[in-house]
């Protein structure tokens, strides 16, 4: 018995030491709406990124790497460079997506699960949560220093594509993108921020 007091007292004192050097700001709840916030002081970035796919059918990860452009609100650029150069574009509601000399446009309105699964990384980016709170229920584990939103689709059709998105960051950085699909198929896209001249 006198163990668990004198345990018990350590913990006590341990954690009276923690809040009395920590500041109120630091023990202030960290909640989505302050990430929200945060990510929404971003109104553009560049930045790098590795992303690994994960395919039943395939037995080792594809792997591509290339270069990210965000412009707030809703201008999205994905660069892939290795290892074949693609770009994708979503300015608004068009989507172009250019594998070498061929083009594919499409109006994101017609492909209303695709908007709702841009919508979800565009949305965090702009710090929008009503847009991704239209499709996802949304959860946020950590701290300002090292968050984890999880994004879960609402709907029959999102979740007939998507199980879930888990985004990770540091104050407002993301610094990867994990979507687990329906089918079991995954993809885990690092992401490095890259200081513009």
């Amino acid at each position: 018995m006198m163990h668990f007091v004198r345990i018990f007292r350590l913990a006590s004192l341990a954690l009276g030491l923690l809040l009395a050097t920590t500041s109120p700001t630091a023990l202030a709840a960290w909640d989505i709406q302050q990430l929200m916030d945060s990510l929404a002081q971003n109104r553009t970035s560049h930045a790098s990124f590795v992303e690994k796919k994960t395919i039943a059918m395939l037995e080792r990860p594809v792997e591509s790497s290339g270069e990210l452009f965000y412009t707030a609100p809703d201008h999205l650029e994905k660069r892939t460079l290795k290892p074949k150069p693609e770009s994708m574009v979503i300015d608004g509601a068009d989507l172009l997506i250019e594998r070498g000399r061929q083009k594919h446009r499409l109006q994101l309105q017609a492909y209303p699960e695709l908007a709702a699964f841009i919508d979800s990384i565009r949305g965090t980016l702009a710090g929008d949560r009503q847009a991704l709170e239209s499709n996802y229920q949304l959860s946020l584990e950590g701290t300002a220093q090292r968050w984890t939103l999880q994004l879960l689709p609402k709907g029959d059709k999102m979740l007939a594509v998507v199980q879930r998105i888990r985004i990770t960051g540091a104050h407002d950085q993301v610094r990867s993108i994990e979507i687990t699909q329906a089918d079991g198929d995954s993809s885990l896209m690092s992401i490095e921020k890259l200081v513009t001249p």
